[in-house]
């Protein structure tokens, strides 16, 4: 084997160097023997004994010097392994089908198995199965790096593909033609210390929160007023307090809001805790007949302060828009909420009424036509609320639709008063093609009953229109219609015809509407507080009042909503048929398919199952175009809207429902269920 070993480079030019300063010595002997052919027969005797020593050296030499190489090349191999097996970074290597065969100190230690471990990868870190690790195709991927966790630390595992095609080729035992065999060597990064160190930097990174009383006002109205200065001096102890004790900095900006500064570790602190200050505020109480609420909105995690600091007004909005007491966490990716169990307090004074009223009037007048849209599969209030802006439109002399693209048989009588009469023109309602083409940059868009951009009537709308105006009484979601000229939210509301009759009052002085129009709006306050029992207060009643003496009757509203037989006996089945769940919740299935609008019977059906005595919360599902739809009631004492938004809805308090698509009907009554038993769980109901 020495034998066929051949030396090459440097090395053999240094060793063979010897015998070419020999050959040039040839070359002056003959010069010298053409000069002196004594001096050239000296010379010559010294270039025989020259080349005796050279030879001589060189053949003893050679296998001397490739034995030492030899020798040199296992020490520095044996060198190399040991080095490898003490490093400190954990190294395996596993085969194609990645089995361990092979493992240093530090990887065992960090497995805490001996040396000799040879199963699989899998068994020791259960994320990494073979189809993760590097494959041997040939466009296949040669490298993969995870993260995963062991015992407690965080590692990066890097793997990387080692081809042994090249040492097969040139081995003289096997055959290597065709053969693609390869290693993979596994690399352990501990990152835990770093991860740890991340985790405290953002940890300490700043939030930002503002807190809001809600019903300041109304709140200190029942209190004498030498005792005023008492109980907010008592709440100002108890929010500074609070925050003081989270190491948290509170500054008060007005006689009702709150400037917070806390330590992001702090806000998981108080999210723990589901932000109990908005419980302990209530506690105040000197005499006061209202309890005081407040609303709180934290921004985290923006790019810098101001950012944190737009994300907490954002936040606070959202929380007043969905009607107060909670707390709302707004993030760049999510948003979160807490608390929002009490009951919307209704607002005595009508001067936003008014200032809107005029805002609106403003908009509409600027423009030369106005489109009215609610949302898909208009309800009673929906329709009722566009013919209340269309009248304000017809009033102040402006061109105006309703883009209404479905007729449900929930509202079909009352489309029928307009179609059939002579005094509306056939353009009153339209669908979305026409609304679409109809749109330009001097039409303004008035959006009512509904303040999700995804279930509008016609989505696209927002897109064409500049101008678009907001009218809503439901909660805030995270989903909300942006950069409206004008938004007016108020959730306490009953209904959006109890909002716009308030407008239509503010709008245009003596302002006549006609008996259809009045009939229809009477129609959305009746539905949506299911015969004035829920949502009622003074002004829904003014509301209505001012509808009766423009028209309103209360016995052609009645005949409006009459049901068909059909109707009336899939109700009363879907309550026959009801599961109690733990002992305060109703939840019972709709089977109307042969009804043209089974989800409005659904809805029907559990307003019905309130009367029943014990439930606090009832459920129907409908099974309806290939979706499920979910109706959610309640009275006082379960926040069914926290409960659908949960599951992807939202609504009201005590009014609220949500869609579900690719599951059947058992499967998400088992998710209703499933939900409920989580938030019972955690007390979020």
């Amino acid at each position: 084997m020495k034998k066929r070993i051949k030396l090459k480079g440097h090395i053999k030019t240094y060793i063979q160097f010897s015998i070419y300063l020999g050959i040039l010595l040839c070359i002056v002997e003959v010069a010298m023997l053409m000069i002196d052919t004594r001096a050239g027969l000296l010379l010559a005797g010294y270039i025989i004994f020259y080349f005796a020593i050279t030879l001589s050296l060189y053949f003893y030499n050679k296998p001397v010097i490739m034995n030492e190489l030899i020798s040199f090349a296992t020490e520095y191999g044996q060198i190399q392994r040991v080095l490898l097996r003490e490093l400190d970074l954990p190294y395996a290597l596993l085969d194609d089908g990645g089995r361990v065969i092979w493992t240093n100190t530090a990887f065992e230690t960090v497995i805490h198995q001996p040396k000799g471990y040879r199963k699989s990868i899998t068994s020791l870190f259960p994320t990494i199965t073979r189809d993760r690790l590097p494959d041997a195709e040939e466009d296949g991927v040669d490298e993969a790096q995870y993260e995963l966790e062991y015992e407690g630390n965080e590692y990066v595992a890097k793997f990387r593909k080692i081809s042994l095609r090249e040492m097969a080729e040139h081995s003289d035992i096997i055959d290597a033609e065709g053969y693609n065999g390869y290693l993979i060597a596994v690399y352990l990064y501990d990152e835990t210390a770093l991860h740890i160190a991340l985790q405290e930097v953002d940890d300490q990174s700043l939030a930002v929160g503002m807190i809001y009383l809600d019903n300041y006002d109304e709140a200190l109205q029942g209190v004498e007023e030498v005792r005023r200065s008492l109980l907010i001096a008592l709440i100002d102890r108890k929010v500074n307090k609070y925050i003081s004790a989270f190491d948290g900095i509170c500054k008060k900006l007005e006689k009702d809001k709150y400037l917070v500064i806390m330590r992001k570790r702090a806000i998981a602190q108080l999210q723990e805790a589901r932000f109990d200050l908005l419980e302990d505020v209530k506690t105040v109480n000197i005499g006061n007949e209202m309890a005081v609420t407040i609303s709180i909105g934290v921004g985290l995690d923006g790019l810098t302060y101001a950012q944190n600091y737009e994300f907490s007004r954002n936040a606070i909005d959202l929380a007043l828009g969905r009607g107060g007491d909670q707390a709302v966490i707004k993030t760049p990716e999510s948003i979160t909420y807490y608390g929002g169990k009490s009951q919307q307090v209704e607002k005595n004074t009508r001067v936003k009424a008014r200032v809107k009223a005029h805002a609106l009037r403003e908009i509409i007048t600027g423009k030369d036509q106005v489109l009215v849209m609610g949302h898909r599969m208009p309800d009673a209030d929906s329709f009722g609320a566009t013919v209340g802006i269309y009248r304000i439109a017809q009033t102040l002399g402006r061109k105006a639709h309703i883009v209404l693209n479905e007729v449900t048989p929930g509202i079909q009588p009352m489309v029928e008063l307009f179609q059939n009469s002579p005094g509306y023109e056939d353009d009153m309602i339209i669908g979305n093609q026409q609304a679409i083409e109809a749109a330009g940059s001097n039409t303004v868009l008035v959006v009512v009953d509904v303040n999700k951009p995804s279930i509008t009537e016609c989505p696209e709308l927002l897109r064409f229109c500049k101008s678009v105006v907001v009218l809503d009484h439901h909660r805030q979601g995270t989903e909300t219609i942006e950069n409206a000229t004008l938004s007016y939210v108020e959730p306490y509301a009953s209904s959006s015809c109890e909002m716009v009759s308030e407008i239509l009052q503010y709008t245009y002085d003596n302002i006549k509407i006609r008996s259809e129009e009045a009939d229809c709006m009477y129609s959305g306050i009746m539905i949506d507080t299911n015969n004035f029992m829920t949502k009622t207060g003074v002004r829904t009643f003014e509301a209505a009042a001012f509808l009766r003496r423009n028209g309103a009757d209360v016995t052609r509203v009645r005949k409006l909503f009459r049901e068909e037989a059909a109707e009336y006996k899939a109700k009363a089945d879907a309550v026959s048929q009801a599961e109690i769940y733990r002992q305060f919740f109703a939840i019972s299935i709709c089977t109307a398919d042969e009804l043209p609008s089974p989800t409005i019977i659904g809805a029907q059906a559990a307003n019905e199952l309130l009367n029943i005595k014990g439930i606090k919360a009832s459920f129907v599902l409908t099974n309806y175009q290939g979706k499920i739809y979910i109706s959610a009631r309640s009275i006082d004492e379960v926040n069914v809207q926290i409960i659908m938004e949960r599951m992807g809805g939202g609504g009201h308090l005590n009014i609220a429902a949500c869609q579900m698509e690719g599951v059947g009907i058992i499967e998400a009554i088992g998710v209703l269920k499933r939900t409920v038993d989580s938030m019972l769980e955690n007390h979020e109901i």
